[in-house]
């Protein structure tokens, strides 16, 4: 059942419990608190106030919203009632004037999504992500230490890169060597939580965001120079930018703008997978019996030869079941805000126009209700019947939930996989510092680890398949699901248009003129049902559900 607010106020509204603790001598409220342990005040406010509660950043009222109930109510409601680009402040110093968040909700929606992100595209993905991480291994040797925030770091740089921009800017960015990496971490430190007090205050992260901002401009300025004075004709994302002209010959984005651009693309396809694989990584050395289950399956998986394809991460339940817990525990993001440009009703509360309004995936994805035993990695959640992210996809939202979801998630969980299927291949690991000091920075809101975070490695030797593990493989591969008649259901009030239906059943599937799924049949012929729970199984917001007739 959906509970998307409606226009209506309550009869008689009740007031909004507000949190305890808000007296302070300097009037910052709670605001030392969300910077300091923001996920203990997150939990706090659902405590002390349960579904919804308010705190005080500065005198800026934000109403949290717990449990999926509300939180549904909350990405199912409009833009035009919540406001995402408008909960943002600290980013418009990031991404630049008239980019992204400062632009119409609209043109915003069409500024983040990105051809690259099409299922046609996604299929050619895989080949550059293994190219880029056996690249990567072949410059790490035999054995050695690294920091895994900085080698993800420049990892996902340049998987990122050359899919979602273009091989020739990736090749362009090789030149520079770390500097891109370096600088982009730069403009990450300026999402300091006291931005909504002022973004633009005197403080030294938001002079380091500041000083590496101007620094990306200058490197995408030289690229776009060189390519010019080399004569040479580029066809990536960056020349196709640059090279679009106003109707008076002026050209239609500075480079200011594009390169702000380039960051909103860069925070979505790199940001969430270099924290979650550093932390992948870490947490399969807390647990080594996760760790041995997924070597065993990679091994058999790929015992023929064979290459890391599409295809061939469609089907890796326990890699996928390790990166699945690890963005629940320690989701990149741990709190998502809209503006309220209208009053917002949500059952006997009305929550009023410019109050900010939020949830937490960090708080959510370990609800005891939702997640049993929310604080152990357990990478079998998502297998079989109990699939606890499908199954509560309001309180599993690591991603976000609705139109807003972020558009990245299937690219960031292909891209793992793919990383981690040659990486686990290819070495062993182990801790290189005590395990309590491997923990996030929460200052920011951009949330990453903190460093060092190092471990040291040592290249594999005499790889063997478990013959049990091959043969549970093979016959999960063979096993084909009874046909039943059966109806399928679209949501297309969450559908993004990322396509992979169409892909996987386009008898089912086709896209329509606004780019949203339509239903070619909603009662497909019975033997068309294994390719039609494909579609439902692989689409990044869960939109399709089937039900026997």
């Amino acid at each position: 059942m959906s509970n998307a607010p409606t226009d209506s106020s309550p009869t008689n509204p009740a007031p909004i419990p507000a949190l305890s603790g808000a007296e302070d001598d300097l009037g910052l409220g709670h605001l030392l608190e969300m910077r300091e342990a923001p996920i203990e005040l997150f939990q706090r406010i659902k405590d002390e106030c349960g579904e919804v509660g308010e705190c005080d950043w500065a005198g800026t009222k934000v109403v949290m919203l717990s449990g999926p109930e509300a939180q549904e109510a909350f990405f199912r409601a409009p833009d035009s009632q919540l406001d995402q680009g408008a909960a943002y402040p600290f980013m418009k110093p990031i991404f630049g004037e008239g980019v992204v968040f400062d632009l119409p909700v609209e043109q915003r929606k069409s500024t983040l999504r990105t051809q690259a992100l099409k299922d046609e595209h996604m299929r050619g993905h895989a080949e550059v992500i293994a190219r880029e991480t056996e690249a990567m291994c072949d410059r790490l040797g035999e054995e050695g230490e690294i920091d895994l925030l900085d080698f993800f770091g420049e990892l996902t740089t340049y998987t990122s890169t050359a899919t979602l921009i273009g091989q020739e800017f990736r090749d362009d960015l090789a030149k520079k060597g770390n500097e891109f990496a370096q600088a982009f971490q730069g403009v990450e430190r300026g999402t300091d939580a006291f931005a909504y007090v002022n973004p633009y205050m005197n403080l030294p992260s938001f002079r380091d965001r500041d000083a590496a901002r101007e620094q990306l401009v200058e490197l995408i300025t030289d690229i776009l120079d060189t390519r010019e004075e080399e004569e040479r004709r580029c066809r990536d994302l960056l020349a196709v930018m640059d090279s679009l002209i106003e109707p008076n010959g002026d050209k239609k984005f500075s480079r200011s703008e594009i390169t702000g651009m380039i960051i909103g693309m860069m925070l979505a396809g790199h940001h969430t997978s270099q924290g979650a694989a550093a932390w992948t990584l870490i947490e399969l050395l807390r647990n080594p019996d996760a760790n041995k289950k997924i070597v065993e399956e990679l091994d058999a998986i790929y015992a023929d030869g064979r290459q890391v394809s599409f295809q061939s991460l469609r089907e890796i339940p326990l890699l996928e079941g390790a990166l699945k817990e690890t963005l629940r525990m320690h989701p990149p993001l741990i709190i998502l805000m809209r503006k309220v440009m209208k009053d917002f009703n949500y059952k006997n509360y009305t929550i009023e126009e410019g109050k900010l309004v939020a949830v937490s995936p960090a708080t959510s994805n370990r609800d005891p209700d939702y997640f049993p035993n929310p604080n152990s990695y357990d990478i079998e959640r998502y297998l079989g019947d109990r699939r606890e992210d499908a199954r509560n996809p309001w309180a599993w939202i690591p991603f976000g939930g609705g139109r807003h979801k972020c558009v990245g998630s299937a690219f960031a969980l292909m891209q793992l996989k793919g990383i981690f299927s040659i990486l686990l291949r290819h070495y062993e690991f182990e801790a290189a510092q005590p395990d309590h000091t491997y923990a996030n920075d929460h200052s920011k809101m951009v949330v990453h680890l903190k460093q060092p975070c190092r471990v040291r490695y040592k290249r594999r030797q005499n790889v063997t398949v478990d013959s049990a593990t091959a043969s549970a493989l093979k016959a999960r591969e063979e096993e084909e699901a009874a046909a039943r008649p059966f109806r399928v259901i679209v949501d297309k009030d969450l559908c993004q248009g990322h396509a992979v239906c169409t892909g996987e059943a386009p008898e089912v599937f086709e896209l329509g003129e606004d780019g949203e799924v339509q239903l070619s049949q909603e009662e497909p012929r019975r033997e068309l049902r294994r390719k039609v729970e494909q579609a439902a199984q692989y689409c990044p917001n869960h939109v399709i559900r089937i039900e026997d007739l």
